[in-house]
């Protein structure tokens, strides 16, 4: 169970589209969550390997190394 507390003018306009379409302010809520979720979850892990990178925890390698090493380069 969730309970979200959302400004009067967003609130407004979920009821609006609710409304207007015949689906509940719940419906568009839960589409909204899960369209943006993973977006969220990559910037998360992206966010955590800059910073591995940046405690040299992580090695980068530019793409040009690696399409020599892949046999791919030009």
């Amino acid at each position: 169970m969730l309970a979200i507390r959302l400004p009067a003018d967003i609130e407004d306009r979920l009821e609006a589209l609710a409304k207007a379409t015949g689906r509940t302010k719940t419906y568009y809520a839960r589409e909204a969550i899960l369209e943006h979720l993973e977006d969220l979850e990559d910037t998360f892990l992206a966010e955590k390997t800059l910073e591995q990178v940046r405690r040299g925890e992580m090695t980068t390698h530019s793409l040009d190394d690696v399409e020599r090493e892949l046999g791919l380069a030009d």
